[in-house]
Parts: C-alpha cells; structure tokens; sequence
C-alpha cells in the first residue's frame, strides 16, 4: 500500500508543455437512439449527481454530471425497451424506450427512508462484516477476463477557471478478480485536450497515469490501496446507519486510521451489500493529519521554489451487478491543494478532477493490450491526444455529459486557439 502512488499515479508541476497528439479510425457508429434528461430528487428537486443510467439486460451504461444531466446512446441493435435509472439512497425507476429519440425528460427519483424503516439490520463486529467481504471477492466478482469500454474526464482548475481538460474513450483489459491487477492495462482509444494559453498558466499542473485509475483504484481488485490484510488492523471501524442501492439493503461501514505510520492511510466509509456481502460502494479520502505524507503521496514533482500544500485527496468508487456478479461502474478523485513561491502574499488554489465510468463490456474472445499500446503511470493523458475542434468527436460513444459550466470553459479555451 505505502508504495502504490509512487508506482501508478502522482502529480508532476512544470513550467512548459509539451504537444503531441495520435489518430485513430473513427467508429463505425451504425444506428442508435439518445435518450437524454435530468435526474432529481422527487420531495426537494434537488438535482442528482453520479446516478447510474443503464440499460438491462446489457453492459451500457453512464453516469449523471454534477448537474445531475445524462445522455445515454443505444444502438438500435440492442432492441432496448426501456433505461433504468438508479442512484444510492432511492428507488430504481424506468425510463420506456420506444426506438426513437428522448430528450428534455425529468427523472425524479423517490428516497427510500420508509422502506428502509422497515428493514432491520442488525450486525456484528463491523470489521469482521469487512473481513467477510474480503473473503467472497472471487465469487462475488467476474470470474473471466473482461475488456471494458470507459470513458475517462481529467479536468484541471487554477481557482475557478479551467486551464486544462482532457477526455477520452479508453479500453479496459481486466483479468478475473481472483488475480492481481499485475496484467491489467488500458489503452487510449480516442482523446481530446485544450489546454490554456493564457501566459499566467505556464504552471501546468499535470496527472500522471490519470486514465489508470481504472485499474489501481479497483479497491476490489487491488487491495494494495485499501482492503488488505495486513493494513486492516491501522484502522478502526464503526457501523452507520444503513442505506439503500439499487433498492438491495446495505451495510455502511465507516473506517478511520488508528495508527501512525511512514505513509498517510485513508478514512471514508465501505459500502456492502447484506444478502451478498459484496462491495458495491466505497467513499474514502486521504488523511490529512500529516501534511508531509500527504504530500509523498501525491507529489511528483515540482519547481525549485515552489511550495506545495495539500488539501484534499478522495475517492469514489462504485460496482454495479449484473447476473449476480459484480462489475467495476465508476470511479472518481478529486485532488484540491495551493501552490505559492516564496516570499508571494498569496497562494494560487488548484482542483484536479478524474473520473471514469464503464459505457460497456465484452467477455467473450477477449485479447490483452500490448504492452507498446498500454498507457503508462508515467503518461500524462493530455500530452497523448488530439486537440477539441472537433463538435462530433464522440459520434456513436457514450460519454458523460459536459457540466455547463465545462461547457463554457470549452468553449473559452477553444477562442484562445484561434
């Protein structure tokens, strides 16, 4: 666990940019519908972030933006009658589909506090629940080798202002979940940048190995983070009040460190299912209590004289089930510090945004990914794609939609290129 930032992911600060982009066929994208709208909470219409938009019976699926706005494509193919809509804390709902396009719908979603009133949960020692889980991995969770289709977002804010986005269509080759992630790759399909070009940016704040975080923030597969053995005992656990996803009852098992070590541990909460003990949410962040490890734990790299303050490091990560198994579905970090030179007043704050959400999947004839094609941890994504121009990037490809305030930084970066 202590060494894994410094194997898979980190930030590297520096004064210049480098360019350079790739090309790729376009997909065929056939015939598909869009059914595209908003998700809200049905008593307060508060609009819902991160709920999951799927289609049964099948791997696509997406995610709501933080403006709880989603489009979902279908290939009319799939022959899909009907979209599910479902997010922690509410009753599933269903969205018919009749083969043409659905656009402007609103999703209100009913909260599940009465139902859950009615169901007792009752339980043990919260770390033994945990235990539990640990040992049900391999048959809760794919047995076979999956290719996974993601799409992947890194966004990167010099206060409120947006002076790097990058997104791309990546392709996920995961080994059974019974083995390590030693043999996990992913591979840049499709990308886009902009970067800023404003002169009072030139400290370009950069995420290595961004796109892995499908495979190295994988909890379930990669204990190494955070559901080892030999850590558990760093930490104490408490039971919460219990919640449910996907109208299945969960524990909610929070957990914060209880020992001291060289490196900085997490504190968040684990999500688990009661019937199946598999894990199907986990929220967690690193401990800020000591600046210094925080900072070995993120910090690559950084100008002579720079100094660098943590802020906030989290996570999110959520598996959806399919066919009694459970499938890797979205992950998400947020990264918040301050940057200043010596002898400056002021500090400059940075927000560095990741997330990736399964679109779709194939476990049949799946071949692994090159090792030459494979993204590395020392790879920045956005030194590894083509730039914005073009407004049908995407074509066929289920995304996350832009928030309007992305929207509007794209369309403010893309004047400063002309």
């Amino acid at each position: 666990m202590k060494t894994l930032w410094k194997q898979t992911t980190g930030f590297l600060l520096i004064i210049s940019m480098l360019f350079a982009g790739f090309t790729v066929e376009a997909q065929d994208n056939g015939d598909y519908i869009t059914v595209s709208g908003t998700v809200r909470d049905q008593k307060s219409k508060r609009k819902l972030e991160y709920a999951n938009i799927a289609v049964p019976g099948s791997n696509i699926g997406t995610v709501t933006n933080a403006d709880g706005e989603f489009s979902i494509k279908i290939k009319n193919t799939q022959l899909a009658k009907e979209v599910e809509v479902s997010h922690v804390g509410y009753l599933n709902t269903i969205i018919p589909v009749n083969g043409s396009d659905i656009s402007g719908i609103v999703v209100n979603l009913t909260p599940t506090e009465n139902l859950l009133d009615e169901i007792i949960v009752r339980a043990g020692d919260p770390r033994l629940i945990v235990e539990e889980a640990m040992s049900k991995i391999a048959v809760n969770y794919s047995p076979t080798t999956n290719m996974l289709t993601g799409f992947y977002r890194e966004t990167a804010q010099k206060g409120r202002r947006y002076i790097n986005i990058s997104e791309a269509v990546i392709d996920i080759y995961k080994t059974p979940y019974d083995q390590g992630v030693e043999r996990d790759r992913v591979q840049i399909y499709k990308g886009r940048s902009l970067l800023s070009q404003k002169k009072s940016d030139t400290l370009v704040v950069k995420l290595l190995g961004g796109p892995n975080l499908s495979v190295y923030v994988d909890i379930v597969k990669n204990p190494d983070i955070l559901l080892d053995k030999e850590t558990l005992p760093y930490y104490s656990f408490k039971m919460e009040e219990s919640v449910m996803i996907d109208q299945r009852p969960q524990y909610v098992i929070s957990f914060t460190p209880q020992a001291i070590l060289p490196y900085a541990l997490y504190q968040g909460k684990l999500f688990i299912d009661k019937e199946r003990l598999a894990f199907t949410r986990a929220e967690f962040n690193l401990n800020m209590d000591d600046r210094n490890k925080a900072t070995q734990a993120i910090l690559k790299k950084k100008p002579f004289g720079l100094r660098f303050k943590p802020l906030e490091v989290s996570f999110l990560v959520t598996y959806t089930q399919r066919d009694n198994l459970s499938y890797l579905s979205y992950i998400r970090n947020e990264v918040r510090f301050n940057c200043d030179w010596k002898r400056r007043l002021f500090a400059t704050s940075y927000t560095i945004n990741s997330e990736m959400v399964v679109t779709d999947s194939e476990s049949e004839n799946v071949t692994g990914i090159p090792s030459k094609l494979a993204f590395k941890a020392s790879h920045s994504l956005s030194d590894k794609v083509t730039d914005f121009m073009d407004e049908d990037f995407w074509g066929a490809y289920n995304i996350i939609e832009p928030t309007e305030s992305l929207e509007s930084a794209v369309n403010k970066l893309r004047k400063q290129q002309r």
